[in-house]
């Protein structure tokens, strides 16, 4: 088993390394994972958004860690493929109690994680740079071969002036860089000027995250990306199907989106038995 998972962290490790930009579907449960794998992606990501609202809770660290590990478990013993794990902000209000939920995802399988600088206080939205250039030292210190994707709010979260935003995030890149961490995610950035800016700023991968502005992957691996998440948009897009087919039927009193072009069982046990 941690032959396998060496061997995992090592091919995550390795798709950073590639001259073109690779896509991260996120997933919810074991099922979409395998479909996501099914499909042809080379390593899973987790969405903490689709797994807490699948699970009946808010998004926002509201679903209890010992359900978030519980499903990452199961993700990860589902698919063949490397799987990296949303612990959001840590799970804990201390550097112990961040380091420990890391043990507990890597424990259930995960090669590595997103940690997030954002707090969910609104009167205070992100950490500072030393508490979070903390988290991101102790976990690296206990867990070496663990890849951390270190992502900053700050776009996302639309701090501060828009001309100064760039600024804010390229200052904590740099920080979270030196920190040891081995990716730098900046949900939000869609600008290719400052695209380009911040992967001149950093010499560590780059993720970021689906948009509708995002430059097409061709531009993106030209730039030196190296990483696009999917996010939540996959479950948001299934949530919305399920959407439409309650309103078909409620009020259509139809039943196409239930008919047309779906999987059929069978083709759904074969992806769910590989």
């Amino acid at each position: 088993m941690k032959q396998q998972h060496a061997i995992k962290a090592k091919t995550f490790r390795r798709l950073h390394e590639q001259s073109s930009t690779f896509v991260l579907p996120n997933a919810w449960d074991a099922m979409s994972a395998k479909m996501f794998e099914a499909g042809g992606f080379q390593a899973i990501g987790t969405t903490s958004a689709g797994i807490a609202a699948s699970l009946g809770y808010p998004d926002g660290q509201q679903l209890p860690r010992a359900k978030l590990v519980e499903v990452v478990r199961n993700i990860a013993h589902s698919v063949a493929v490397p799987v990296s794990a949303d612990i959001e902000a840590g799970y804990g209000r201390s550097v112990a109690e961040v380091v420990q939920t890391v043990k507990e995802v890597v424990a259930a399988g995960a090669v590595g994680i997103n940690i997030e600088d954002g707090t969910g206080n609104p009167s205070k939205p992100v950490f500072s740079i030393f508490e979070q250039t903390e988290k991101i030292a102790a976990i690296k210190a206990s867990h070496t071969p663990l890849f951390v994707n270190a992502r900053t709010d700050i776009y996302w979260l639309k701090i501060g002036d828009p001309l100064s935003r760039f600024q804010e995030a390229e200052k904590r890149a740099i920080a979270y860089q030196e920190a040891g961490a081995d990716c730098l995610f900046i949900p939000g950035l869609t600008d290719r000027e400052e695209i380009q800016k911040m992967r001149a700023a950093i010499s560590i991968p780059i993720n970021l995250l689906v948009d509708p502005e995002m430059p097409a992957l061709t531009e993106l691996s030209t730039i030196g990306i190296e990483r696009l998440s999917c996010g939540s948009a996959p479950f948001r897009a299934t949530a919305t199907l399920l959407a439409a087919i309650c309103e078909q039927i409620v009020h259509d009193e139809t039943f196409s989106h239930l008919t047309k072009d779906v999987l059929s069982y069978s083709s759904i046990t074969k992806i769910m038995s590989q």
